[in-house]
């Protein structure tokens, strides 16, 4: 889009700089004029100062006028509160979750008084039991092994940096991230756009390949072994993550215009600069499940024994059962399975997308861990969780429904500054996270951001122990579905045990799972060589019979 030389958001700064100009050479004719000193002076010196200081992102961006929004947003929880919108509504994330976020990142204090604002009768109410014999938990480094048996395990963080790509991303935002991750000890995914420059600031990397193979193809787009063993092999990238398919648009490829394909985007990426760039929506590198756990295996031989995984948003259960079956039959699997609920992303996607396509993440959760339980893999594949995580509840929650650890996106896009102004797709992100515009971006300090995004990480790390704590637990590997009630209806409660079925180990293979009807339905029909639905499916697709 075309530039103006000088942008309007800097109106009110060059206002009050013509203002005092004027004022000043008014003051030779009468006093009065330095009323006017005294009043474009003030403004002006605000706007110098914004864009001087480094704390305030939207401040530096739009200098006096980001003001107004700082005094509107002082009392807008009352606005909302009585006339627009509770405190508790997400859209897509409430305000209480925002403030949450800002508070841990800001290294405020986040206790709020005089009780919850939630509705604790109503249907959907979610807590965990706390126990009369509660414990202290000295260390709050919570952590889990992952490729145990490989040459390179890593010992990764409960909670990490989930996968948000160099383009999408501004360099200051994914600099900031990577800092943040190094000083909080936990991994940053790269996202599908490759190593950039701004990754290397010393944070683990967890190395995200999508279906373009960015960073490690030729020039026909294809997989490139060479490439890839020149970035897998360095000491920053911890794991490997091939992404089949992502909760923000899952099944649909993603597109980078050619308006943002900058030169240092091109050379990260090994793509033309200046040109759109296509994610094809499917992998070249394997067609059929049985193909894909031998790109897996390829993967970790050539990054030097390092952990590899997949990362996927459930869809049609039979292909996630013919990725199962592969392992069985193979005998290899994954080290790690990254499940992203369907409650979208920072990706933008058509409205259609976001809120019709993709299993939520609680469902897909509960699928993919019960089927490695019943497989009988489940202790050789660990298992994540991603989509609209930001407390320790939310983390502690997923946890108890199978994840070994969770990753976010968004949580730390607040830690950065996010508004949550919606505006990632436009390149006009007023606090410069989600922008290849050079200037919003480089308001983006840093060294001050790094610091919110690890103290995010370490105080919702520190309220995590402290929940564990009150239920009696020493560690997230304790819980269990037993810990978290849910409200079914005003005079019915449940909890995750009983509301939820779950598998026995090895339950798949021993006795079948006739009980539980998506298994029943779809495993014994699941192959591993085709991604192709059962027969009795593909029939349907060519009637309207039932």
């Amino acid at each position: 889009m075309p530039r103006h030389p000088l942008p309007l958001r800097y109106s009110a700064y060059a206002a009050s700089l013509l203002g005092l100009a004027v004022s000043l050479a008014g003051l030779a004719a009468s006093s009065l004029w330095g009323w006017g000193v005294l009043g474009f002076g003030l403004l002006a010196a605000l706007g110098s100062y914004d864009l001087l200081q480094r704390r305030r992102t939207v401040s530096r961006n739009y200098p006096i006028l980001a003001h107004l929004r700082y005094n509107l947003e002082s009392f807008g929880p009352e606005i909302r509160q009585y006339f627009i919108q509770p405190d508790t509504e997400a859209v897509p994330f409430s305000r209480e979750q925002r403030r949450l976020v800002y508070q841990r990142a800001k290294g405020v204090s986040d206790k709020q008084p005089f009780g919850s604002l939630h509705d604790m009768a109503a249907p959907g109410y979610e807590w965990m039991s706390p126990s009369l014999a509660p414990v202290h938990n000295d260390s709050e480094d919570f952590r889990v092994t992952v490729g145990a048996e490989r040459e390179r395990p890593y010992s990764a963080s409960v909670f990490n940096i989930s996968a948000m790509s160099f383009g999408a991303l501004s360099p200051n935002a994914i600099a900031a991230l990577n800092r943040g991750a190094r000083d909080g000890g936990f991994y940053h995914d790269t996202g599908e756009g490759a190593i950039s420059p701004y990754h290397r600031h010393g944070g683990d990397l967890v190395w995200e390949i999508g279906s373009a193979y960015f960073g490690c193809r030729d020039e026909a787009g294809r997989f490139d072994p060479n490439r890839f063993r020149d970035h897998a092999t360095q000491d920053a990238v911890k794991m490997v993550e091939i992404k089949l398919s992502q909760g923000a648009k899952p099944g649909h490829g993603g597109i980078l215009p050619a308006a943002k394909v900058t030169a240092e985007i091109a050379s990260t990426r090994g793509v033309p600069p200046d040109e759109d760039v296509i994610s094809p929506a499917a992998h070249s590198a394997f067609t059929t499940p049985r193909e894909l756990i031998d790109f897996i295996v390829r993967l970790r031989e050539l990054s030097g024994g390092k952990p590899v995984g997949i990362k996927l948003a459930i869809g049609h259960p039979w292909e996630w059962f013919a990725i199962v079956k592969a392992m069985r039959e193979t005998g290899e699997h994954p080290d790690f399975v990254v499940v992203d609920g369907g409650e979208g992303g920072t990706g933008a996607a058509p409205l259609e997308f976001i809120n019709r396509l993709g299993m939520p993440l609680t469902e897909a959760l509960l699928l993919v861990h019960n089927t490695l339980v019943g497989a009988g893999l489940r202790d050789r594949v660990k298992v994540a969780a991603a989509g609209k995580l930001i407390s320790a509840f939310d983390i502690a929650r997923a946890m108890a429904l199978g994840a070994d650890w969770c990753n976010a996106a968004r949580g730390f896009m607040f830690a950065l500054g996010c508004i949550q102004a919606r505006t990632c797709h436009t390149d006009r992100c007023p606090s410069g996270v989600a922008t290849q515009d050079r200037l919003r971006g480089s308001r983006l300090d840093v060294a001050d951001k790094s610091q919110r995004v690890a103290r995010f990480h370490a105080n919702t790390i520190a309220a995590l122990g402290e929940m564990l704590g009150a239920a009696g637990l020493g560690h997230p590997a304790q819980l269990g579905p037993e810990h978290v009630l849910h409200r079914v209806s005003r005079h019915e409660i449940k909890s995750f045990a009983e509301l939820h079925d779950f598998l026995a180990p090895g339950e798949l293979l021993e006795v079948g799972a006739g009980q539980h009807p998506v298994f029943r339905d779809f495993w014994e029909a699941a192959n591993a060589d085709s991604f192709a639905p059962p027969e009795p499916v593909a029939r349907l697709r060519e009637s309207k019979l039932v």
